[in-house]
């Protein structure tokens, strides 16, 4: 609206015939209101009206909201992930999350007497049709199947994403060593072991098995120091949950899907990679979903929310504390002096 012309005794006189209006409906209003402020009454009391009813009809469907998911494939449990909100009156809007690749949109969600279905085109999957679901909703959990680019049904379960609650003012233990600079002590890796050490730097020379640490943090501060080669790609998730990608971007655009970014969802504000070869560093504060991301120093994410479990994530479990995991499976990588303050 642009600035009003009435002078403030008329908006007052106003606000009183709207306010009369309201508490005395069967009251005829005052013949001895202007003309000029009777019609600005009651153009007010219509856009108030107007106002009311859309709050009245506008009642969240019962899918609205984020989803983990638990899905059933080959005998395994498989994680993803679902947001689902409204656009406009009617109509549904998503993102989903698969067990590798980024978020991607969901284009119109449909609903009807509890039951609902979406469909969205392949990213990384073989083949080119796409993946459709369909489900039920019941209380705070869903259920339903997928039918996956190579024309097989698979079954899962959903329960509502926990809100996370972020603590302003968290008091911090003692820092500690995850990495010890001689062996894998407090770490295992998911599959046949490429890790190696040498001169106190823990090496994926080669792709293969990721690497996870025995123990699990919920809230904390991270800092780690790492090194590629030119083209190469990794990521520490945080959690085990939420990656933060590491990959050869400099002199790129600052993209979810590149360097410090939170893959797929948080993008940094500019782009801080060095040189593929030199030592880098993150420093990376997590409390609930709101993290902060400190690249060679400057803060390209600052107390951002993260909406939920990225792609490869270990689990879809997020109300528990998960591990830290650093990727090996994507090419060559180095990391040393992983340092974490838990919270109290």
């Amino acid at each position: 609206m642009g600035r009003s012309s009435l002078k403030r005794g008329e908006q007052e006189s106003s606000a009183e015939i709207i306010n009369f209006c309201l508490n005395n409906p069967s009251i005829p209003i005052p013949m001895k209101t202007t003309s000029r402020n009777l019609s600005v009454a009651i153009s007010l009391l219509v856009a108030f009206s107007l106002v009311s009813a859309y709050a009245q009809e506008r009642v969240p469907f019962p899918i609205e909201g984020r989803w983990d998911i638990v899905m059933s494939k080959g005998g395994k449990e498989i994680p993803s992930w679902l947001e689902v909100r409204h656009s406009g009156n009617h109509t549904l809007v998503g993102r989903f999350v698969y067990a590798f690749g980024s978020a991607r949109p969901v284009s119109e969600v449909k609903f009807k007497d509890g039951k609902f279905s979406f469909a969205i085109p392949p990213q990384w999957e073989q083949g080119n049709t796409n993946m459709e679901f369909e489900g039920i909703v019941k209380g705070d959990s869903l259920k339903g199947t997928m039918i996956y680019t190579d024309g097989k049904s698979y079954t899962w379960v959903a329960s509502r994403a926990p809100a996370l609650i972020h603590n302003m003012n968290p008091s911090w233990g003692k820092s500690v060593t995850l990495f010890n600079g001689t062996d894998l002590a407090g770490w295992h890796a998911m599959g046949t072991n490429q890790w190696i050490i040498e001169s106190g730097v823990l090496k994926s020379p080669k792709s293969g098995a990721n690497l996870v640490t025995d123990n699990t943090f919920m809230d904390f501060k991270l800092h780690i120091e790492f090194r590629y080669p030119k083209g190469s790609n990794s990521g520490v998730y945080l959690r085990g949950r939420y990656e933060v990608q590491i990959t050869d971007s400099k002199g790129m655009e600052p993209y979810d899907d590149q360097f410090s970014g939170v893959y797929g969802f948080l993008p940094p504000n500019e782009m801080v990679a060095k040189d593929a070869g030199e030592w880098q560093s993150y420093d990376i504060t997590l409390i609930g979903r709101r993290v902060t991301v400190v690249a060679n120093s400057a803060t390209v994410i600052n107390d951002q929310v993260i909406p939920g479990i990225t792609g490869g994530a270990i689990n879809s479990k997020e109300g528990e504390p998960g591990p830290f995991l650093i990727q090996g499976d994507h090419g060559p990588i180095e990391f040393r002096n992983i340092i974490v303050t838990p919270a109290k």
